[in-house]
C-alpha cells in the first residue's frame, strides 16, 4: 500500500469481497534524521502514515518493510549512473521491477499471501 487512492481502494474492495487482506508498505528512505521526503512525491513518511491509517480504517494487518539499502543500490545508483552517462533514466521502471515485483513479492510470500495487488497500472479485459 502506497498510502494513495489506488492501493487503498484496491485493499478496501478486496476486503469487502471477503479476502483476507494485509497491507505492506515499502520504506525506501531513512527518516531518522527528521528527513520526511518531499510531500508532493512518492515514498514520503506521510505516505507510510496514510497507508497505516487506511489499514487501520479497514481493519487489516499492516507491515512496513525496510528496503532502504536495496532501493539505494537498485534504483538510486542506476538513476545516477544513467544520468552521468547522458541518458534519461526512469527510476520508476527499476523500482517496479526490483522493489515491488521482486522484493515486495518476497515479503508477501513470507506472510503467506496468495496475491500481490498494487492498485496501479491496471489493465482490465472483458472475457
Amino acid at each position: 500500500m502506497s498510502g494513495g487512492v489506488d492501493s487503498s481502494v484496491a485493499a478496501a474492495l478486496l476486503k469487502e469481497e471477503g479476502y483476507d487482506v494485509i497491507g505492506i508498505t515499502m520504506q525506501l528512505w531513512d527518516y531518522s534524521e527528521g528527513e520526511r521526503g518531499r510531500p508532493d512525491s512518492c515514498c514520503s513518511i506521510e505516505d507510510i502514515y496514510d497507508a497505516r491509517r487506511v489499514a487501520d480504517a479497514i481493519d487489516i494487518p499492516f507491515y512496513v518493510v525496510n528496503l532502504e539499502e536495496a532501493f539505494a543500490r537498485e534504483v538510486v545508483d542506476y538513476f545516477v549512473l544513467d544520468y552521468l552517462n547522458g541518458q534519461t533514466p526512469n527510476p520508476c521502471v527499476k523500482c517496479n521491477q526490483v522493489m515491488k515485483f521482486e522484493l515486495l513479492m518476497r515479503k508477501a510470500l513470507e506472510l503467506e499471501a496468495d496475491f500481490l495487488i498494487t492498485g496501479h497500472y491496471a489493465r482490465t479485459e472483458k472475457g
